[in-house]
């Protein structure tokens, strides 16, 4: 066998194997707040800055507008965002946050960093680890994207 197919020096599947087992833990915690990991993602952008554009969101998220839409009818007929069309573009689609949406923030500030603290407790990890692992993550991510 070749040495460059064997699993175990596959960095893709570390990744792969370490995105899912964390978004498995971050499922009870969102269980709590009724949505799942991809509509967390999209509340985050929303909490960051609300009112935007379909398109802005599916760019932030680095998704394409069809993966994204069925997110955004879903989290509507959950009461926590709308969408409306555009003022100035009647094309464009402005998804905002409902009062409820807002009012999750907080809901997600009490129970999500602190039960993946508990979930990650066990990893030798300091928080200097973390940052750096996000930047080299950001390195790969930016390397694949400008291809």
């Amino acid at each position: 066998m070749h040495e460059e197919l064997r699993l175990d020096n596959q960095v893709c599947f570390r990744l792969y194997t370490a995105t899912r087992l964390i978004t498995q833990a971050y499922t009870p915690l969102l269980n709590e707040l009724g949505i799942t990991y991809p509509q967390y993602l999209v509340m985050m952008v929303l909490w960051e800055q609300d009112a935007q554009p379909v398109n802005d969101i599916a760019r932030r998220l680095l998704l394409e507008t069809n993966t994204v839409t069925p997110l955004l009818q879903r989290m509507e007929k959950l009461g926590i965002v709308t969408r409306q069309r555009g003022k100035e573009d009647k094309r464009q689609q402005i998804v905002s946050l409902t009062e409820k949406g807002k009012a999750m923030e907080e809901q997600a500030y009490q129970v999500i960093p602190a039960g993946m603290g508990r979930e990650l407790s066990a990893c030798p990890f300091q928080f200097d680890d973390y940052e750096r692992l996000a930047g080299e993550l950001d390195t790969i991510i930016n390397t694949l994207r400008q291809r």
